[in-house]
């Protein structure tokens, strides 16, 4: 099993689940809980501590850090969702303050002092990972990019595991869906580049094992012939549901959205032309499934409620702005909960955070450093579809390019009762799985499928 830390972004661990969200709001005043017995080390420059230590009182718990002077992670213990497992919420401040990212940790039921650590992050950009656990919490609204965001992950979790000593030395596993096919490489990166440094010094490391990215937006380039592909294709239904001329439409326009996204968006980025691309494609290649009324992460279904499309949004947002469950949580900010802040999702695009960096690029380096990934899609999603998943992903050039090319696929099924789930392919650190007939939101999916794939 793993705890799971989920962190607006959202962390987690194998036996326990941390996760967070962004948010701004005004500072309280705060006192450390005394009653916590630390011991301060100063060779690395934190108070040590035992989780068990840090109790439910109205009081954060305040964690800070020598080699982190703009950063700060407040905790409490909170009695929220399960009464069998120890749930800890807090906020990891940044930049003084000034911005502030809300998280969950869910600790192991099975073995807590020694499973691994998981962190769960959502997409978006700006969405909840609150969705993410109670569908498949957060309040927030800070704006960066994603590299920017990958040095205050990398804050947190090494305040986290400093600071609890018993989390020195655990497993620790990136796992997300949608825009985590962004974030999750990035954050990997800087973990794996910043342990080295740390290597060097002579200082502890976070012990980073694995990525697991779930329905991702990863590589842009192959994203429109994916898209393609699930509507007028045999992809994800027998029979394809979008209209014949519609067909002809995309079909006739995908070859020069292709040409353009290489040119402009991968091989060279270039912003004005990017951005000019991107909305031919859009136009193109986008408009005729948005006019169909279908539910864009379950081509399966309509599309209910808001622009998310599922109904349980509202039900979500009605649960979680109540004052006993943010007053539970110690939420503090005076805004609502929002499933997807349009402002963080607006900025990121106005900064072409998808565009500028290829993030694939990301994901070849960690593969040649020895670090696991699995890429995993349910087959039923348009927004980030599994066959742009696969694409990409064929294509990925780095060390085992050849021996991924030649492997051979296989069903993997689901232990409990042996039903077939999806098929698979793996060569050294990488692995592909597809889960039939699911759609965008399907986190419930992902520790299963990391178990079953191994």
């Amino acid at each position: 099993m793993f705890s799971v830390l989920k962190l607006g972004l959202v962390l987690a661990s194998l036996g326990s689940v941390l996760g967070a969200s962004q948010e701004p709001f005004g500072l309280h005043a705060l006192s450390l809980n005394h009653h916590a017995h630390s011991v301060h080390n100063d060779s690395i420059g934190v108070q040590e501590l035992h989780l068990s230590s840090v109790t439910g009182s109205a009081a954060y718990t305040v964690l800070s850090h020598e080699r982190f002077p703009n950063h700060r992670v407040r905790i409490k213990k909170t009695h929220f969702c399960d009464p069998t497992v120890n749930v800890y919420t807090g906020y990891l401040d940044v930049d003084q303050g000034a911005k502030h990212l809300f998280f969950y940790f869910f600790e192991s039921r099975r073995d807590p002092d020694n499973d691994d650590v998981v962190m769960w992050i959502n997409g978006g950009p700006g969405c909840s990972s609150s969705m993410g656990l109670l569908m498949e919490l957060d309040y927030g609204e800070t704006v960066g990019t994603t590299e920017e965001a990958a040095q205050n992950v990398h804050a947190f979790i090494s305040i986290f595991f400093e600071t609890f000593t018993q989390f020195k030395g655990r497993p620790l596993h990136l796992s997300g869906e949608s825009y985590g096919g962004r974030y999750l490489p990035v954050f990997a990166s800087e973990i794996y580049d910043q342990n080295q440094a740390a290597k060097a010094e002579g200082r502890p490391v976070l012990n980073l094992q694995s990525v697991l990215i779930g329905n991702g937006i990863t590589d842009i380039s192959t994203l429109y012939s994916g898209r393609y592909e699930i509507e007028c294709g045999l992809e994800a239904l027998d029979v394809p549901f979008q209209s014949i001329s519609t067909c002809v439409r995309m079909k006739q326009a995908l070859p020069r959205c292709n040409v353009a996204m290489d040119r402009y968006c991968v091989e060279v980025f270039d912003e004005m032309s990017c951005r000019a691309a991107i909305n031919f494609c859009n136009s193109e290649l986008s408009t005729g499934y948005w006019a169909s009324g279908r539910n864009v992460y379950d081509i399966s279904k309509m599309c209910l409620g808001d622009s998310l499309c599922y109904l349980e949004n509202s039900v979500i947002k009605d649960f979680l702005d109540q004052p006993a469950v943010r007053t539970v949580l110690g939420v503090e900010t005076p805004s609502n909960f929002s499933a997807c802040s349009h402002v963080v999702g607006q900025e990121f695009d106005l900064h072409m955070d998808k565009y500028a960096v290829p993030t694939q690029y990301y994901v070849a380096g960690l593969l040649d450093r020895g670090i696991r990934v699995l890429i995993y899609a349910g087959t039923y999603d348009w927004q980030c579809n599994w066959f742009a998943n696969k694409l990409w992903v064929d294509k990925l050039e780095w060390s085992g390019q050849a021996g991924y090319a030649s492997a051979a696929w296989r069903d993997w099924s689901v232990a409990l009762n042996g039903t077939k789930a999806g098929e698979t392919k793996a060569y050294g650190n990488l692995t592909f799985a597809t889960v039939r007939g699911a759609g965008h939101m399907m986190s419930a999916f992902d520790f299963s499928v990391h178990r079953a794939l191994g």
